[in-house]
């Protein structure tokens, strides 16, 4: 499906120059001369290059459907990840840099969606919120006003997250994978 250059949202998937690449951030410009133009950061899905490109409203860029389907990660092996597709329980290997920075969220028999295009995996999606155990977290400093002061915390999967003043090492707590921030306390 064929779009605008200035129609580019952050989450899309495009072709540009054979490749395919998921759009990171989008910041529309419009110069006191010229015509109006979307300065567009984005990744390579294929090799993980980063690149920024300028599309004017007359350029237009094909807009690429990914299919998704459901796996279950069982375990590591080296640097390469296993998943199991949970309708044909067929595995596949993964190199583990597919996560980024969400990389230590996953756990052994978590659910996850592999976006796959021309049936070859390209991405993998967490869940967008996990628990997790605090493991460290520093004490409170007194004075401090419980309203807006966060304080550092380690959770069980070695990421450091800033928690409430009253979160202490021990507590359950809902992490936002993406964002890698505190959400509540697990119920």
């Amino acid at each position: 499906m064929k779009i605008s250059g200035v129609d580019i949202r952050p989450g899309n998937i495009i072709e540009y120059e054979k490749g395919i690449w998921k759009v990171a951030k989008i910041q529309h410009t419009q110069p006191g001369k010229g015509g109006a133009y979307m300065q567009v950061e984005m990744k390579n899905l294929i090799d993980g290059r980063k690149t920024n490109v300028r599309f004017r409203s007359a350029d237009t860029v094909e807009k690429v459907r990914l299919d998704t389907k459901d796996y279950q990660f069982l375990y590591e092996d080296g640097d390469m990840l296993v998943f199991m597709d949970t309708d044909t329980f067929e595995q596949i290997h993964l190199p583990s840099d597919l996560l980024g920075d969400a990389r230590p969220f996953l756990q052994d028999g978590m659910q996850v969606s592999l976006e796959l295009w021309e049936e070859r995996p390209i991405s993998v999606e967490l869940p967008s919120q996990i628990e997790a155990t605090i493991v460290e977290a520093d004490a409170v400093v007194k004075g401090q006003t419980a309203s807006s002061s966060y304080k550092p915390a380690v959770l069980d999967n070695g990421v450091r997250i800033m928690v409430p003043p009253h979160i202490e090492s021990g507590t359950r707590i809902v992490v936002d994978v993406y964002e890698q921030s505190y959400v509540g306390k697990a119920g």
